[in-house]
């Protein structure tokens, strides 16, 4: 199923179960009905580390303009005691409409307890709901103390200067007793499977996930009751180099982290009668190398199923010729609880077609630029050997083409054992491809014996966006297939070269575009810590997180650290969160990061406000003078689209320091908010000073740099139609973007801001070089790297960079839902407290439809126009209100569910624009209809 299908089927299935509970609601009883309940954005999550986590929930209800008054929880150490207690927290009836973040008030939590909690609410016409279904948390390890496990390294002895062989650890043990419960805690360094008696116990891949290893090592929580038997029991683990240990980086070092990979395993058992027992990692287990001879990030996989070491994790199995474990002191204090979503499989995709190369060489199309594994099932003769590269384009002439992949071989060799049908996947790598090369192999292979697996983190879609243009459906397409395939645990540049690392600025830039689409806030505030864990203690900020660079790589860059737009992702990602979830929280665990970047640069800056200092990247892949020569741009003499760094810089330094200040505010830190507030106005001066002539023309002439000085609110005020006008100028001129990585998330936005959605309409539906259409004309599933990844004559950009799947660009998402759609937050409202519905025609479209689903619930907004009558379907959450913006030709010709619109008790008609009649409404389901002039 494509991506679009499916985030398509489960925001409907939201908005079916929503209004399903709501006639479920009316017909059982008036009031609302509160349902969704989720605690620090998860349901049921296990493994908290807050003590007080936040709590949240949504109501439906089949009336309108609903409103929560009141609310009640109760929390208990079982689902039973729920009902009569005792409870370890009843909130009593608070008067309040907060239906977001509460945070747990009642008795102390202790490690490992699980948390019951319902919820009730009572709204603004009296009505009572039911107490809702119940949900629980449960709590991770606290303290060092808890952990009685060992770490424990494979005895198993390794060949240096080969590739390392995946370990095998295993242990027996016997349970005498009935099974209650049984929970297991477990990390490594390297990468971890865990088998209990010959099942794996968790669908989740890449475990314990990618941190600031020396800093935060994360452990996972599995539930095993199930898999735990009265008697004999086998409890196993596999572990393989990952980036831990594993080459990585363009340097393909190797041990970044440590030499030699461990299992830290504990696993609590909870008899029936109340009693306990825990199965640990120790020097009891045993230990051996298997069928897995490689399996590395970037290089792939060598397995020889020969080797299979069957029934290695169940109970019997013989291992006197395994090696004992060694027990080593590694210490718990860097341990942290999982608090993202994990990486699963969440797709399957089967080859579209079968290929013959020029070359002759067999290949096989997914149809889909992926991420993730081929899975086969295929017979073969012992010894047998089956090799399978992967690329993301065959070039001009057809053939599979593998430059741009640098030193990554992305390669997975499997030889066969020789026993009928033989099915494999890898274990610990992965790849970013949309073409397999099948080589070695002499037996016939279809496209029925292959499968794509598609893995990426688990995150919950929230968004849906199409309309009547099937190009702009496919840039949606591909900017959601984008950011599934570089949203593994970190947000990644890209999937399949030797790089495949957190780049603060491209994530910067798309967090808007990847909330839209997902839900991010568990993704994001696990990175924000390790970003915080490798900030220097100057407050300069990496540019990747994990950092694992000395800069460029001997290019002589500099140390990596202290870029502006992307070391500012210390603050932006944050602040967007908070706009986006309401949650003050993320604020306040952040400040220190945010606050000692700020104060980085204000250092740095001196008495002359102008942020100079050290590297940066500017305006990364903007329009370049060859390409203007090449591609037969308008202006022949144009010297490339080159935005000087320190305006750049400048910019950014003022953005930043701006949003602390409103964050210092939000969190009561009023000494800081003062001094914040001091530093603008000189910031602002300096910049003015440093970059307008008299006339308002800024030193660089870029489109970049127009976007970033209007959109940051640089310009003064004398200029600001000035410099509209030049902006708006320069893409008449040369009819096309000309942005690289940080103006073009801004230029969309800033042209409609300043009277010229047309021209940035033209912009997103311009096709020729460069544009965000003009890959998907050439066949793009995904958004490149660079404007011409794949030039119009076919042939490639620079091999040494360039990413046929790699999101940056794809931020034009976040234009398209605020502006085709019309889904907005209200400015000054975080959360989706209060909305905008305000949809932008075009002549070019003549229907879009988008939903986002706020903490509160789905938001959508549907219109199309038929003649000159416009039909706007609007859905607002309850617990909200939103600000509609219906467009008119004239305010009498506004209609809502067939009747004259007027003022009422779900409607409030504030007044007419010109454009537009702007209408309040409370929570519910709108059908408008109006008299339009789309020319």
């Amino acid at each position: 199923m494509k991506n679009q299908q499916l985030i398509h089927c489960i925001a409907l299935l939201t908005i079916a179960v929503s209004l399903m509970i709501s006639v479920q609601a009316q017909s059982g009883s008036i009031g609302p009905a509160v349902h969704n309940l989720t605690c620090e954005y998860r349901i049921n999550p296990v493994g908290i580390e807050n003590i007080r986590p936040a709590l949240s929930w949504q109501i439906v209800s089949s009336e309108r303009s609903v409103i929560q008054k009141a609310y009640e929880i109760k929390a208990a150490l079982t689902e039973e005691a729920l009902k009569d207690g005792p409870h370890t927290w009843k909130s009593g009836i608070v008067m309040s409409g907060q239906s977001i973040n509460i945070p747990y008030d009642g008795i102390p939590l202790k490690s490992g307890q699980r948390i019951y909690w319902q919820v009730r609410i009572e709204d603004n016409r009296g009505n009572r709901s039911e107490w809702s279904q119940p949900a629980f948390w449960e709590m991770g390890l606290l303290n060092d103390e808890d952990w009685i496990a060992e770490w424990i390294e494979p005895g198993v002895e390794e060949a240096e200067n080969k590739p390392n062989k995946a370990a095998y650890l295993r242990k027996e043990f016997h349970a005498g007793k009935k099974i209650r419960n049984a929970q297991l805690y477990v990390t490594a360094h390297g990468l971890y499977h865990v088998h209990l008696n010959g099942k794996k116990v968790s669908d989740q891949l890449f475990t314990p996930g990618w941190t600031s290893y020396h800093k935060r090592l994360q452990y996972q929580v599995y539930n095993v009751t199930k898999l735990v038997n009265k008697g004999d029991n086998a409890i196993g683990a596999i572990l393989g180099d990952g980036w831990f240990r594993g080459p990585f980086a363009w340097t393909m070092e190797k041990e970044h982290y440590g030499k030699k990979t461990a299992l830290l395993l504990q696993l609590v058992i909870t008899f029936q009668d109340g009693s306990h027992e825990v199965i640990c990692s120790d020097k009891s287990w045993r230990s051996a190398s298997g069928p897995i001879l490689k399996s590395e990030i970037y290089d792939g996989e060598v397995y020889d199923a020969r080797l299979e070491l069957t029934g290695w994790d169940q109970p019997g199995y013989r291992d006197l010729k395994w090696f004992d474990c060694i027990e080593k002191d590694h210490g718990f204090s860097n341990l942290v609880p999982s608090v993202s979503v994990p990486v699963r499989a969440t797709d399957t995709i089967k080859p579209v077609k079968q290929i013959i190369t020029p070359s002759g060489e067999l290949v096989f199309d997914m149809g889909q630029n992926m991420v993730g594994w081929i899975k086969f099932a295929l017979k073969g003769e012992a010894g047998t050997e089956i090799v399978l590269h992967h690329a993301e384009v065959l070039d001009k002439e057809g053939n599979f083409y593998l430059e741009n992949l640098r030193e990554a071989d992305q390669e997975v060799r499997y030889i066969f054992k020789g026993e009928g049908v033989e099915h494999f996947e890898p274990h610990f790598t992965f790849q970013g491809f949309r073409y397999v090369r099948i080589s070695g192999y002499p037996g016939r292979v279809s496209c029925d014996d292959l499968q794509g697996i598609v893995i990426h983190s688990d995150m919950e879609p929230v968004g849906t966006f199409e309309c009547s243009d099937s190009l702009i459906n496919q840039l949606q397409e591909n900017i959601v297939w984008g950011l599934r395939g570089n949203f593994l645990d970190i947000p990644t540049d890209c999937p399949q070269r030797d790089e495949r690392m957190g780049w603060t600025g491209d994530a910067q830039v798309f967090t808007p575009t990847a909330s839209f689409n997902m839900n991010t806030v568990p993704f994001f505030r696990k990175w924000l810590k390790d970003l915080e864990a490798d900030q220097k203690e100057d407050g300069s900020v990496p540019w990747v997180v994990p950092m694992i660079v000395d800069g460029g790589g001997g290019t002589g860059w500099s140390d990596g650290y202290g870029a502006t737009g992307w070391s500012d992702a210390a603050i932006l990602i944050p602040w967007n969160m908070y706009l986006i979830y309401g949650d003050e929280n993320i604020l306040r665990d952040q400040y220190h990061s945010m606050k000692a970047w700020v104060d980085y640069m204000v250092g740095h800056a001196g008495e002359r406000y102008i942020f100079d200092y050290g590297f940066h990247f500017g305006d990364w892949l903007a329009f370049a003078e060859y390409m203007s020569y090449h591609y037969n741009a308008p202006d022949y003499g144009y010297a490339g689209a080159n935005t000087d760094k320190d305006l750049i810089a400048t910019a950014y330094f003022y953005h930043s320091t701006g949003i602390l200040q409103k964050i210092a505010e939000i969190l009561g830190h009023n000494e800081d908010a003062e001094h914040y507030k001091a530093i603008l106005p000189k910031i602002k001066s300096a910049f003015a000073r440093e970059f307008f002539t008299e006339t308002g023309r800024l030193v660089s002439g870029t489109q970049a740099a127009y976007s970033l000085a209007l959109g940051f609110d640089l310009v003064p005020e004398e200029f600001k139609t000035i410099a509209a006008e030049r902006l708006a100028a320069d893409v008449e001129h040369f009819g096309h973007i000309t942005t690289g990585f940080l103006g073009t998330p801004l230029i969309c936005h800033v042209l409609s801001n300043t009277g010229y959605q047309d021209l940035a309409y033209n912009l997103l539906f311009n096709k020729r070089y460069p544009s965000w259409l003009y890959p998907v004309t050439m066949g793009a599933t995904t958004i490149w790297e660079r404007w011409d990844g794949i030039k119009p004559d076919s042939t490639f950009q620079d091999a040494g960079m360039n990413s046929f799947n790699h999101y940056a660009y794809g931020a034009i998402g976040q234009w398209m839902y605020e502006n085709i759609a019309g889904i907005q937050r209200e400015k000054e409202v975080p959360g989706y407290k209060k909305s905008v519905i305000k949809p932008v025609l075009t002549e070019r479209l003549s229907y879009a439809s988008g939903s986002h689903q706020t903490p509160y619930g789905t938001l959508s907004s549907k219109w199309e126009v038929k003649g000159t009558t416009l039909h706007l379907n609007v859905s607002v959450p309850v617990n909200t209100t939103a600000t509609i913006f219906i467009p008119a030709a004239e305010p009498g010709s506004v209609r809502e569910s067939d009747a004259e619109l007027r003022n009422s008790e779900n409607i409030t008609v504030l007044e007419y624009t010109g454009e537009y009649l702007k209408v309040i409404a409370g929570s519910g389901h709108y059908r408008f209809n109006s008299s339009i002039d789309i020319n």
